[in-house]
């Protein structure tokens, strides 16, 4: 089985403002959000740097394509 990302539970108790108890499952949803937002935004960056003819991804194409994706992912 994979492992964790080793703050992702601290960090959803630290957002919360009551004591709310989160299942694992919970947490296995949330951290799979977290992977698959973070592989579309590799891909739509990765498209952005073909399209400027670049080998390597680079912190602009991340930036360019990030607004679109956090739109996409709010809804």
């Amino acid at each position: 089985m994979l492992k964790k990302a080793p703050k992702l539970k601290s960090t959803i108790k630290a957002k919360t403002t009551s004591k709310l108890n989160v299942r694992p499952a919970s947490e296995a949803m949330v951290e799979l959000l977290t992977l698959m937002f973070l592989n579309s935004l590799a891909e739509e960056a990765k498209a952005k740097a073909f399209e400027e003819k670049s080998a390597i991804i680079r912190a602009n194409h991340v930036k360019a394509v990030s607004k679109k994706i956090l739109k996409k992912a709010r809804g």
